[in-house]
């Protein structure tokens, strides 16, 4: 199950590197372009994350349960609001791209590069929110294969398009690095052609059918409901990102560079991790589904040794050579000083990103939603960003706190959810309560409480 998912990864952080590959070519401004673009469209992706997390919780756990008319009926009202969520999303953020870009103080020089990347990657909300959806459905009921390679035809198009239309290659027109934009564009509809193929022509467990879509308003608020929690756990993240940026700024177009940069590598150094959690999370649905709860902690248990064997290799080679990752974007001698001191320090808290995204998602999908919520809300709001500013402003450290700041956060996190995950309060959620416990086969409403 986490296989295939890590080789999405993989080719998320590839993607994603090839991006700051060919904004390293045009130049610094260009690379904080996209740096300070995707902190608001993560953001968004982020707040909608809840409705994948949903959605996954609802149908792992109806998978288990032998309930696939229920499953299948999840997976049409999170669709439904995925659209709505998608069209206020989009036009939001088209209409006042330039507006959130100067609230984080950035040059003019950058804004130029950033707003049509960031119109782009607006305008492209619903089609990676609906493929992103489909995607998650087909895993939660155990096809993992399906949504890989849709994810591969959506990468390897970004990457063979993107240079292309970044620097108007082969007959295309020459967009800058909107152009990196417009060929994620392509490639996520593609995939999810892909996956929307597999979903209604019956090739998976879940075999959706148009004539039998309906809107289920009780259901609908029970995602809403599951998926709250979840979705704030994703945006508090990407807005801690965005105001992170606004403490990077005054510090000069080099350091937002740097920390878009170090960013990246951390993306890396974190690689399986976000498979092996949402694998985990999958498998632990199902089995709290069918009852087996000894299973279902000892899954988290088994994911937490693999991503930290994987994690430990990792961050140690970006702390021996991290320039031999960072001349993939620059050859600056300037920034790269600076980079390489960020990815340092961050690397202290890389190992710790691993175990704190395996108890995260398996947490989630189990229905445990609140929890989770808490925890990134005290570890970012009360840990990193305070400390940030004290650090970076009032003790001399300059930019090179913000770093610290967020090792010391990315630590404090997963220590959190040890306790939690000792207490097996996780495995008593109810995602289809009234069913009694785990594993019961009714539906009645979905409760994220602190219990759960």
């Amino acid at each position: 199950m986490a296989w295939p998912q890590g080789v999405e990864g993989v080719l998320r952080i590839v993607d994603q590197i090839l991006d700051l590959v060919w904004a390293g070519f045009l130049g610094t401004p260009h690379i904080a372009g996209i740096g300070v673009a995707q902190q608001y469209t993560q953001m968004a992706w982020s707040a909608r994350q809840g409705i994948d997390t949903a959605q996954r919780a609802m149908v792992s756990r109806a998978i288990g349960m032998g309930n696939v008319a229920l499953a299948q009926l999840s997976v049409f009202q999170a669709a439904t609001v995925t659209a709505g969520f998608a069209l206020l999303v989009s036009g939001i953020g088209i209409l006042l791209t330039v507006p959130l870009l100067r609230l984080l103080g950035v040059s003019e020089a950058v804004i130029g590069e950033a707003a049509p990347y960031m119109r782009v990657q607006f305008a492209g909300q619903g089609i990676m929110g609906f493929q992103q959806l489909f995607a998650h459905a087909l895993m939660a009921s155990g096809d993992p294969i399906t949504p890989m390679r849709a994810h591969i035809v959506s990468r390897v198009s970004h990457g063979l398009l993107s240079p292309l239309l970044v620097f108007g290659l082969g007959g295309m027109p020459e967009l800058g690095i909107a152009g990196a934009a417009v060929a994620a564009a392509i490639g996520n509809t593609l995939a999810l052609a892909m996956v929307t193929r597999a979903l209604f022509t019956g090739r998976s467990s879940l075999h959706l059918k148009l004539s039998e879509y309906c809107i289920d308003r009780k259901l609908i608020w029970q995602i809403l409901r599951i998926g709250g929690p979840a979705a704030i756990n994703g945006a508090e993240r990407s807005v801690a990102q965005l105001l992170l940026v606004g403490l990077v700024t005054p510090f000069g177009d080099n350091a937002l560079a740097a920390f878009t940069i170090s960013r990246r590598v951390e993306m890396f150094a974190n690689l399986g991790s976000q498979g092996f959690g949402q694998a985990s999370g999958v498998i632990v649905g199902q089995n709290l589904g069918a009852g087996n709860l000894a299973r279902a902690k000892e899954t988290i248990l088994w994911a937490l040794g693999f991503v930290m064997s994987i994690k430990s290799v990792l961050t140690l080679l970006l702390f021996i050579f991290p320039e031999a990752f960072l001349t993939l974007f620059t050859r600056d001698p300037e920034l790269l000083a600076i980079a390489s001191t960020w990815v340092r320090i961050q690397c202290l808290g890389n190992l710790a990103l691993g175990p704190g995204n395996v108890f995260n998602q398996s947490f989630m999908t189990a229905g445990a939603t609140v929890y989770p919520m808490l925890v990134t809300l005290f570890a970012l709001w009360v840990v990193e960003l305070p400390l940030a500013y004290v650090l970076s402003q009032s003790l001399g450290m300059d930019q090179y706190g913000i770093p610290w700041a967020v090792a010391i956060a990315s630590i404090i996190r997963p220590l959190c959810h040890v306790p939690y995950f000792l207490s097996g309060r996780w495995m008593r959620a109810r995602v289809f309560a009234g069913a009694g416990p785990p594993g019961g086969a009714q539906a009645a409403q979905i409760s994220p409480s602190l219990s759960s």
